[in-house]
């Protein structure tokens, strides 16, 4: 007899603990953010999320608030869509940018996760001190004479798709600024080769990042077609020199470190800046000019300051230098307030260590998101968010290089966009040789912006046409 009140005491004692520690589990978890999870195993919200991500996170910031979590694809991932938590994403050190990108990384671009995380932060610096404020001025002389060069295979007039025009700028630009004249762009079967790979490389890059690639089948072709034309060009990147500019250096600068620490020449590193100096620039080249044309007062003010500084001609072709650049500041207003109305959906850390957002605590493993296209939507730092007022960058500090408060189109801490400056400059050219040498009207109403993506620079839906006519 009492053997069985010993062992109904044992069991007796084994459940209550069994409840004590599942209630203490259930309100440690009341801790955390609230968990939109779904309901199929591993790939939770994935569906719905996919769908229409910026769609699926307002809804979600409506229904539980500014700070949540999404489980989808096997991922926890905890959104910070206001100021709440700004302070822990960007300075804590429990947050981790190279942990959150390694794994897209590797799926993009196949680096390996010990070269990535050996050769990072060396690249980035090397990239950030090529391309910093400092050494800016070398790039202008060059993007000009590249611009013109581009601008004279559109003739006098014609009318083409916004998107278009602007890619047939800026890819050859881009590649024989930062890469070497003539690497991709020597023939017409290069060109549309080139053309084809990227377009599909960069449309599918954020599902690359996070899909296996043998389920993406054309994307992986054009990936590969991509690495093969820059394993057959490293030679040709490392020999190429010119006596005009420095700015070739950069990805010979990338070639050196990666022979220096690895002893290999490998064209991944090569995609990976191709990607990086492309897909964000062209879309919002697209926006700025789809903004300005799409504002008569806006459009007419911009020509008349153009005329001011260069003339009224369009044939000639212009030099332009730095001070003429800070007397157009109007154009650099309209780039950065369309970066802002289009910025990325979100940037990402991972959570090593749990850190506390308001009330609530988030995990490690998880994925921290910031989102900066909510965030440039908060009227406290930007009054009537939805409305391109690019005078309200005037009182942003640009002579001292620093934006308004909350904008993070281009990340913030110790990673941010190391080519931001390079990519501000490019396009501002762009559109002032643009706007001096044509005039310019759209042919159709201002796009919508695509939904189907959270990384980079939101594509447009749908064409939108542009009709250009050389300035007599």
């Amino acid at each position: 007899m009492m053997d069985n009140m010993e062992l109904i005491s044992l069991i007796v004692i084994t459940v209550l603990g069994c409840v004590a520690l599942f209630l203490f589990l259930q309100r440690k978890n009341l801790c955390r953010p609230p968990c939109i999870e779904g309901w199929i195993p591993w790939i939770g919200a994935g569906f719905e999320f996919g769908k229409a991500p910026l769609e699926f996170i307002e809804k979600a910031r409506i229904k539980c608030g500014p700070i949540f979590t999404v489980f989808a694809m096997g991922k926890r991932m905890t959104f910070v869509t206001e100021e709440e938590g700004i302070d822990v994403f960007l300075n804590s050190k429990h947050v981790n940018f190279e942990l959150a990108v390694q794994n897209p990384v590797y799926r993009t671009a196949s680096i390996p996760k010990n070269i990535f995380f050996t050769l990072h932060e060396k690249l980035y610096l090397m990239m950030k001190g090529k391309m910093g404020t400092f050494n800016l001025y070398q790039f202008i002389g060059p993007l000009t004479e590249e611009l013109h060069e581009q601008l004279e295979n559109l003739g006098t007039h014609g009318t083409m798709d916004l998107n278009n025009l602007v890619r047939h700028l800026l890819y050859p630009v881009t590649v024989n600024t930062l890469f070497s004249k003539g690497l991709f762009f020597t023939n017409k079967r290069k060109i549309k080769e080139f053309y084809q790979h990227f377009e599909i490389y960069d449309e599918g890059f954020e599902y690359g990042s996070q899909i296996p690639e043998w389920l993406l089948r054309n994307w992986s072709k054009s990936k590969r077609g991509l690495l093969a034309l820059f394993a057959k060009n490293i030679p040709d990147i490392k020999a190429y020199k010119s006596a005009k500019d420095n700015s070739v250096a950069i990805m010979q600068a990338v070639l050196d470190i990666l022979e220096m620490e690895t002893n290999e020449q490998s064209p991944n590193y090569g995609l990976l800046t191709l990607w990086a100096s492309l897909s964000n620039a062209v879309p919002i080249a697209f926006w700025t000019l789809a903004f300005v044309l799409s504002h008569p007062d806006i459009h007419k003010a911009i020509k008349k300051d153009i005329s001011s500084v260069f003339g009224t001609a369009g044939k000639d072709k212009i030099k332009v230098s730095e001070d003429e650049l800070k007397r157009l500041l109007l154009i650099k207003w309209c780039i950065l307030e369309a970066i802002r109305l289009r910025a990325p959906g979100v940037i990402t850390r991972k959570v090593v260590k749990p850190v506390k957002i308001l009330n609530y605590t988030v995990p490690s493993g998880d994925l921290l998101m910031l989102s900066p296209f909510w965030l440039h939507r908060n009227p406290k730092y930007f009054p009537e968010p939805e409305l391109f007022r690019p005078e309200r960058w005037k009182k942003a500090n640009l002579e001292k290089h620093a934006f308004l408060d909350c904008f993070m189109a281009f990340g913030s801490g110790k990673f941010q966009c190391p080519g931001r400056w390079f990519a501000l400059l490019e396009i501002q050219i762009c559109i002032i040789l643009i706007l001096y040498k044509y005039d310019c009207s759209l042919l159709d109403p201002l796009p919508k912006q695509s939904d189907l993506h959270l990384v980079g620079v939101p594509k447009p839906e749908g064409q939108c046409k542009i009709e250009y006519k050389q300035r007599i």
